[in-house]
C-alpha cells in the first residue's frame, strides 16, 4: 500500500539512503538522487499540491513566503534535529510549486574526505588574489569551498567573511573568526553585502557564485587591495572560465579585464562528480587544477586561452593537472571503473593508451 507523503520522514529517508538531492513535483512520485542517478521512490503516493503547500506553510518564514509570492522562486536552508541541513529551492512549474532540496552534511568535509588533489591545499596559503572553484550544478563546488574555508580557519589567525545565499555549512571559530552573512536575513541584497564587505576588515572573502559584471569587479578589486577572494562559477574547465568571466563585460572592457585576471587570478579548480565503485564512497571528483604561473598569466593577457591546457599539462611539478590526469589517477586508485573514466574523458583514445602505460610525448614520440 502506498504511503502518504511526510516531508520530514522523506528527509530522513534521504539521509538513510545517502541521497544527495530530493525532487518533489505535483503529479509525480518523490525522487531521490543517489550516486548521481534519479530514483523514483515507489512506496509513496504521487505528490499533490497540498503536500507542497504544507511544506511552504510549515517551513518557510514569513519573509520567505512573501518573496515566493512575489517572485515564484525562493532559495533557503533548513535544519532538522537528527536529520541535518538542507539547501532548498522552491519554484513554480506548470502552475504549481515544485521543490528541490540538496542534503548538506553537518560534518564540514576536509580535503582527504572529498578526495581532492593534494595540491589544492596550496590555495589555503595564499595571502591575496582570486581563487575560483568551477563546475556544473551539483559538482561539489560548495563542499570544496567548505574544506578550503575550514582549513584556513584551523591554520590562520584571520577574519573570514562569507557572503552566502543561503548559508549551507555552519562554521565554528578556531584560529580564525568567521562571519557568515545570509542574503535576505543578515543583509538585504547581494549588492549591499558587497558594498560593505571591505569595511568589515576581512582577510579572506567568500562571495559564493560569480554571477555578473558587478561581482567580478568586486572580486578583482578586493584581490587587488590585498584580500584573498574565493568564488564559484558555472564553467567546465579553466580555459572556459576565462571566457565565461569576459562574457560578463562588453568587448570594449574585455582587454582591461584580461589584464586584471592575469595579475590577480591565482588558481582555478574545476571539478565534476563521478559515480564511485569504491566501498563507502558514493561519488568522487575528477579535478582540473590550474595555478596561474608567469606563462599562464601571459597567455591570459594575450588572449591565448587555447594554449592554457598545454600549460597545465606542463605544470605538473607545480601541482597542476588536467581532467585526463585526474581520471587516470582515479582509475588507477580504484575509485572509478574503466567505462566511467572513458565516458568522461575528452579524448577517450588518449586515456585508454595511458591506462595501458603508453604515454604520447608532446613532440609525438611514444614513452612506455
Amino acid at each position: 500500500m502506498e504511503k502518504e507523503f511526510s516531508f520530514q520522514e522523506f528527509l530522513m529517508l534521504s539521509k538513510e539512503k545517502e541521497a544527495s538531492d530530493i525532487h518533489l513535483q505535483v503529479g509525480s512520485k518523490p525522487m531521490l538522487r543517489i550516486k548521481g542517478e534519479l530514483i523514483k521512490i515507489e512506496e509513496y503516493k504521487k505528490i499533490n499540491e497540498d503536500d507542497i503547500n504544507k511544506i511552504i506553510f510549515e517551513f518557510l518564514q514569513e519573509r520567505e513566503k512573501k518573496i515566493l509570492e512575489e517572485t515564484d522562486n525562493i532559495d533557503t536552508s533548513v535544519g532538522f534535529h537528527d536529520i541535518g541541513r538542507f539547501r532548498i529551492n522552491i519554484f513554480r512549474q506548470r502552475g504549481t510549486f515544485a521543490l528541490v532540496a540538496r542534503r548538506i552534511s553537518s560534518f564540514i568535509p576536509d580535503f582527504e574526505t572529498l578526495n581532492l588533489p593534494e595540491s589544492t591545499k596550496k590555495v589555503c596559503d595564499f595571502l591575496n588574489g582570486l581563487v575560483l572553484v568551477t563546475g556544473p550544478t551539483g559538482s561539489g563546488k560548495s563542499s570544496t569551498l567548505a574544506a578550503i574555508i575550514n582549513r584556513i580557519n584551523k591554520t590562520r589567525a584571520c577574519h573570514i567573511l562569507c557572503i552566502e545565499d543561503p548559508i549551507e555549512y555552519l562554521y565554528k571559530n578556531d584560529k580564525a573568526i568567521i562571519t557568515q552573512r545570509e542574503i535576505g536575513i543578515d543583509v538585504r541584497t547581494f549588492k549591499e553585502a558587497l558594498k560593505y564587505a571591505v569595511r568589515q576588515d576581512p582577510d579572506v572573502i567568500l562571495i559564493g557564485e560569480i554571477r555578473d559584471e558587478e561581482t567580478v569587479e568586486f572580486a578583482i578589486h578586493a584581490a587587488e587591495t590585498g584580500h584573498l577572494v574565493f568564488g564559484t562559477l558555472h564553467s567546465q574547465n579553466a580555459t572556459l572560465t576565462i571566457g565565461r568571466i569576459l562574457n560578463f563585460f562588453p568587448e570594449t572592457r574585455q582587454p582591461q579585464v584580461r589584464r586584471d585576471l592575469s595579475l590577480h587570478l591565482k588558481c582555478v579548480i574545476s571539478q565534476i562528480l563521478l559515480p564511485s565503485i569504491k566501498e563507502n564512497v558514493q561519488r568522487v571528483p575528477a579535478v582540473e587544477v590550474m595555478f596561474v604561473n608567469p606563462l599562464i598569466s601571459r597567455l591570459i593577457l594575450e588572449g591565448e586561452d587555447g594554449k592554457i591546457i598545454k600549460a597545465i599539462k606542463s605544470g605538473k611539478s607545480e601541482g597542476m593537472q588536467d581532467f585526463e590526469d585526474s581520471l587516470l589517477d582515479l582509475y588507477n586508485r580504484g575509485f572509478i571503473d574503466k567505462e566511467t573514466a572513458l565516458k568522461y574523458a575528452e579524448n577517450p583514445q588518449s586515456l585508454e593508451m595511458k591506462m595501458k602505460g603508453i604515454f604520447l610525448a608532446e613532440e609525438g614520440g611514444i614513452v612506455i
